[in-house]
């Protein structure tokens, strides 16, 4: 492998990128061309696609890690259930205030008068009184009356309704499974794939979480989607279950008001990133690149938000997916988390809320190398570790300079590339903390991390790489 492409595959900022893989990046050269630009872990949506057109794309990132000698994380976005309205006679009706229409259980094809809400459960659990969106929350609905198998509900705005468009109930904790039939077919696909994070969506509260968990049985890690009023209810019994958050901005802001999403993301991103796991900000974060090969001011602004917020990384969604400049989406986007971490203002609100230290040794080591660290201008912080643990107790401290984690754990190796200024590294011949340091300095220098003379930072565990025993820290310079 040549030192160009090491080059170019190492980060200079911490906030790492999320792409979404689609239409618009299905080719080997495109994906390669959306990692050099910048993307540190691709998502493949089960929502749309074949298995086969997945595991395409998981078998040519995995060949990129082949080229490039670094993981490359892979996250499996399953589809849950998508509550929709059924289809009208001539495809879509006009809607006015005021205007009442019949929501019921009949299959045939809907018009002004009624339509197909395929949904018993949505049905039983509205009263009258209650709010109803569609289409993205583009039109609302109040419950007038309720029947035993109908609601009759009244305009309140919106002008137009289509085929298949989707149902919102704001306020209400649906008795649907979060885990459709179609989530486990694809949920045992993905795993077999071998990707390294499965991203369930419609949570609702803890128990959704956790038959996710046992039905992955540790052969990925789990993220749950935030994207329901009530998963905020219920966060941080969700939070405890899982290994990783990702923040659905999109469908959030339908079922709660726009004003109140920003306050949101910046409480989410803060319990996460205590709570020492990986937190994503997605969802129309450069929406106007589908179709312009520059952002809006607006959309700069709201990636730079999310960094400044601290989150360990930023998703594009349609951009990369399906948009027609996705290389530019991903370059203007690392160009925007770059610019932000050199902000001194970034770096004051980051050290202004440090994480509290655990009554745990493995903590109060990790704690205390940041700050050597920092001290002593080491150009990098080493972990040696088995589960990862210690890599993200280093994470969530938020240290300027780089992590470099040294893994035997190829799995912890690409699940930690999601994690904030981690450089994920597998080895297989490191057997004590010597062997460690020396190795450490030798990558740092190959990967243009470190150059002669510069220090280095470790901790490591005592006995050698046993997982949870983080009880050594070590200076150490580049020879």
């Amino acid at each position: 492998m040549s030192s160009n492409n090491k080059q170019s595959a190492l980060r200079s900022r911490r906030t790492k990128i999320v792409a979404t893989m689609g239409p618009a990046s299905a080719s080997a050269e495109m994906i390669r061309s959306l990692y050099v630009a910048g993307v540190d872990v691709f998502r493949l949506n089960f929502s749309h696609g074949s298995h086969d057109d997945h595991a395409a794309r998981v078998k040519i990132l995995r060949g990129l890690e082949k080229e490039f000698s670094m993981p490359v994380g892979i996250i499996a976005d399953l589809q849950g259930p998508k509550l929709r309205v059924g289809k009208f006679k001539n495809g879509s009706i006009e809607l006015n205030p005021g205007m009442k229409i019949r929501l019921d259980l009949d299959s045939t094809e809907g018009d002004e008068a009624r339509v197909n809400l395929p949904h018993p459960e949505i049905i039983r659990a509205l009263d009258k009184g209650a709010v109803i969106l569609m289409d993205d929350g583009k039109v609302r609905m109040r419950i007038a009356e309720k029947g035993k198998d109908f609601l009759l509900a009244e305009v309140i705005s919106g002008t137009k309704i289509s085929n298949n468009k989707g149902v919102n109930v704001p306020g209400v904790i649906l008795p649907i499974a979060a885990l459709t039939e179609k989530d486990r077919r694809d949920l045992t696909a993905a795993l077999d794939m071998g990707v390294d994070w499965i991203a369930q969506s419609f949570v609702q509260r803890a128990e959704d979480v956790a038959e996710a968990k046992k039905l992955i049985a540790g052969r990925a890690a789990l993220m749950a989607k935030i994207e329901k009023p009530s998963a905020l209810e219920h966060f941080d019994a969700i939070l405890d279950l899982v290994d990783g958050i990702m923040l659905a901005r999109g469908d959030l802001g339908v079922e709660c008001p726009p004003e109140d999403v920003p306050a949101i993301q910046k409480r989410i991103v803060r319990r996460v990133r205590h709570a020492g796991k990986p937190i994503i900000v997605a969802t129309q974060m450069l929406e106007s690149m589908i179709e312009n090969p520059s952002p809006t001011r607006a959309e700069a602004s709201d990636v730079a938000t999310a960094v400044y917020d601290g989150t360990d990384a930023v998703m594009l969604s349609a951009e990369t997916a399906a948009g027609k400049y996705p290389i530019e989406a991903v370059s203007i986007m690392n160009r925007i988390c770059e610019h932000t971490e050199l902000d001194e203002t970034y770096r004051r609100i980051i050290e202004s809320d440090r994480p509290n230290i655990e009554e745990d040794a493995s903590d109060a080591i990790t704690a205390a190398a940041h700050q050597v660290a920092h001290s002593v201008r080491a150009v990098c912080v080493v972990n040696y570790t088995t589960s990862g643990s210690t890599t993200l107790r280093m994470a969530r401290q938020r240290p300027r300079m780089p992590i470099m984690c040294l893994t035997q754990n190829n799995n912890v190796a690409r699940r930690l590339c999601l994690s904030y200024g981690v450089h994920a590294v597998h080895v297989t011949d490191v057997t004590n903390t010597t062997e460690a340091v020396n190795r450490a300095a030798a990558l740092a220098q190959a990967q243009g991390i470190a150059k002669k003379g510069d220090r280095l930072v470790l901790t490591a565990g005592v006995p050698f790489g046993t997982p949870g025993s983080t009880n050594t820290l070590r200076v150490a310079w580049v020879e």
